[in-house]
């Protein structure tokens, strides 16, 4: 399988030649592009469920978690989920601001830089709150979402993401397999937007 030498890292003592699988990694980033245009597409078809009235308003509230959730997600979020574990139910802060640049991780990417692993697990964290939009649509203002969605990615969504995918994950440990988000998005999603609705009520 063909390689490329993707950047060289020089330290004070050695150089260290860091080698992506180029296959590996264009396939990750098209698999990134399409979980990402899950969200608009999300948008969409929430708003063709609503009235009228709240078309617009459906459509914001999706769209807006690709502009916020992003921000968080690169800030601290992805190292809250996936960074350096201080325990099997947590993160940690070591990564904040995807600082760890180019590198490859034996458990997350072994084959691709870590910044590709960590895109693409960002368009996961958009699309989930996203989810819990259609179960408040014309119940919730913009602003009071925008809010909720920073502190419901950051308390739920990011120790939930660890200790499913994360490498020393507690439900990863107890034998939980997640391949495609049924408990990180859906459960979560599902549960929080029915807790939403009921706090909100009509």
């Amino acid at each position: 399988m063909a390689t490329t030498t993707a950047t060289i890292i020089s330290t004070t003592t050695a150089s260290t030649t860091l080698v992506f699988d180029s296959g590996d990694n264009a396939w990750m980033m098209v698999s990134t592009a399409f979980v990402l245009m899950m969200t608009p597409a999300l948008a969409f078809f929430y708003g063709g469920l609503v009235d009228r009235k709240n078309i617009l308003n459906q459509l914001f509230l999706s769209f807006v978690c690709m502009g916020i959730v992003f921000v968080q997600w690169v800030l601290f979020g992805f190292s809250f989920a996936f960074g350096s574990p201080v325990s099997r139910g947590f993160g940690s802060f070591a990564d904040s601001a995807l600082r760890f640049g180019q590198r490859l991780d034996d458990f997350y990417s072994p084959s691709y830089p870590l910044l590709t692993y960590a895109a693409y697990q960002g368009t996961f964290a958009i699309i989930t709150p996203a989810l819990i939009s259609g179960a408040i649509v014309g119940r919730m203002k913009v602003i009071p979402y925008m809010i909720f969605i920073v502190i419901w990615t950051t308390v739920c969504y990011d120790p939930l993401a660890h200790w499913v995918w994360g490498s020393n994950g507690w439900l990863k440990h107890l034998g939980t397999l997640d391949f495609a988000g049924g408990t990180v998005v859906h459960i979560s999603s599902g549960v929080s937007g029915y807790v939403a609705s009921a706090i909100l009520g009509k």
